[in-house]
């Protein structure tokens, strides 16, 4: 199991490797790019039967500084993280192959390149044994995905790049390099340890700061007012996005709240540490917050992007109940977006491949020439509601369980009032797909009030409504969101290896 946990990082280094030597033949490339992911997915998935059944592979490098080795440690939680970023990677592959084709997009070595070596940060970050560890993977993450965000190589994605880069790696070096730092003084050592690293050897306003240092130092997990690189990140193209809020990033981020919440801190600890209720609070303003900006936008990418920023935020206010229930309902719900949310990015980037379509109120009547896009996109707004049977019921459900538990009823006012958004924002999309017939011509929107230069621009080129017989996108695209919607379904019939992983990590069976 050694091995293998190593193989699950030269895997996607080797699968970097060929992408750049095969790059001046697509087909070679590309095939490399699905052999690698998949023998990824293979590797990460043989490691699943052992962890269930209790074991903790680990495998120790080298000192990166003394007493702190480069170490990984295979525990339930990033179990459940390596298993969806693997298995998604082979997905967006597909997904990217119709998607970077049809658009004839520039620089696609690069891209798959980047895609590789995010893929791999991102089991880095799965299975890291400690802090250091985790921490150096993360950067390699932010490092790999800016030039995917600045893909198209125009000023806006350039300025978009900027912020990306600027807020994730000021808040990971400003704040989170910091409480790592304090860790180490406080512990003396900076490994994963099941009950809380800290619990015996800190209490009071020293854990306060240090754990308002982690959750606002993870800028992946885009807590407000450190949320603005993910909207920014929309201008790169929609794999990216994908990359970006289902696959390795956003995860990412969530991934280390809860697994400095479960690890580093400990549940009893935090709970006896009074001051803690205000990362809920600022996760429960994030959530509703970024609903209510949603609700507003007339680009469908923002739209999602605003989405991402609320949904990431069930998984911190899940964490920050301190209930085993609610911690369960976390790790779950990181599973239930990944699927959720790439079916609606890999919807959007559909619709502009087919229609080249980016705002909402061009969407009219849109269902009944792409209904396999349109409908995936109605079962990922479902998922992402929180309704039988996706995905996303499952993790609702546990939050507010655990909520209740705790007798947190503000929390679950929240999980409630951001319900009812989520379906105003997405539900009148699926509506106006199906049950409004498409304007003559093909447009759904006339006009260009309230709408950035980019969508006006956009429009312009729209105009002749050359777009106005368009299908389905092609084969490759289709097949993926399928897939994705498909899986939301499955993972609400059949949760049980994601559910004993959770359940794993609060400390349940075995």
């Amino acid at each position: 199991m050694p091995t293998t946990i190593a193989l699950t990082l030269l895997v996607p280094f080797a699968g970097t490797l060929a992408v750049l030597l095969l790059g001046r033949w697509p087909n070679l490339r590309e095939a490399a790019t699905l052999a690698t992911a998949s023998a990824l997915t293979v590797l990460v998935y043989s490691l699943l039967g052992p962890v269930l059944e209790g074991a903790r592979p680990e495998l120790t490098l080298w000192e990166v500084v003394p007493g702190v080795p480069l170490a990984f440690s295979v525990e339930p939680l990033g179990m459940i993280f390596a298993m969806i970023a693997s298995l998604l990677w082979i997905v967006t592959t597909v997904y990217a192959i119709g998607y970077m084709r049809g658009n004839d997009e520039h620089a696609q070595t690069r891209f798959y390149a980047c895609f590789a070596v995010a893929i791999l940060s991102a089991m880095g970050i799965a299975f890291a044994g400690n802090l250091l560890t985790l921490f150096l993977f993360y950067e390699l993450m932010t490092i790999s995905t800016f030039p995917l965000v600045t893909h198209k190589g125009t000023e806006e994605a350039k300025r978009s790049g900027r912020v990306y880069l600027g807020i994730l790696m000021g808040t990971s070096i400003g704040l989170q390099l910091v409480a790592i730092i304090g860790c180490w003084i406080l512990a003396g050592s900076l490994d994963f340890v099941p009950g809380g690293l800290l619990a015996g050897k800190a209490e009071g306003w020293p854990v306060l700061i240090l754990f308002v240092l982690f959750v606002f130092g993870i800028g992946k997990a885009a807590v407000m007012p450190f949320h603005r690189w993910l909207p920014a990140a929309m201008v790169a193209p929609t794999p990216v996005s994908a990359l970006l809020h289902a696959v390795a990033v956003v995860k990412a981020g969530v991934f280390t709240v809860v697994k400095v919440v479960v690890y580093v801190f400990g549940l009893d600890l935090l709970n006896a540490t009074s001051g803690t209720e205000w990362i809920a609070v600022a996760a429960g303003f994030t959530i509703l917050s970024a609903s209510l900006v949603a609700l507003q936008q007339d680009n469908l990418k923002r739209r999602l992007a605003y989405s991402t920023i609320s949904q990431l935020s069930y998984v911190v206010l899940a964490a920050a109940i301190l209930a085993p229930l609610s911690v369960m309902g976390a790790a779950l719900h990181i599973m239930a977006h990944a699927f959720g949310k790439i079916t609606l990015f890999f919807a959007a980037g559909s619709i502009y491949t087919a229609a080249h379509k980016t705002r909402v109120s061009e969407l009219h009547g849109i269902g009944w020439k792409m209904p396999w896009t349109m409908g995936a996109f109605a079962i990922g707004s479902l998922s992402m509601i929180g309704v039988p049977p996706t995905a996303g019921f499952v993790s609702k459900w546990f939050m507010l369980s655990g909520a209740y538990e705790a007798q947190a009823w503000a929390a679950i006012a929240v999980i409630f009032a951001s319900t009812v958004l989520n379906a105003a924002y997405f539900l009148p999309i699926v509506y106006h797909a199906f049950a409004r017939p498409q304007p003559a011509g093909g447009h759904g929107y006339s006009g260009t009030h309230g709408l950035d230069a980019a969508d006006r621009a956009h429009g312009a080129e729209e105009g002749d409504g050359h777009h106005a017989d368009h299908g389905e996108a092609p084969w490759p695209i289709v097949l993926a969101l399928t897939f994705t919607a498909g899986g939301s379904v499955v993972l609400f019939l059949f949760p049980d290896a994601f559910l004993t992983l959770a359940e794993q990590l609060v400390g349940g069976r075995p």
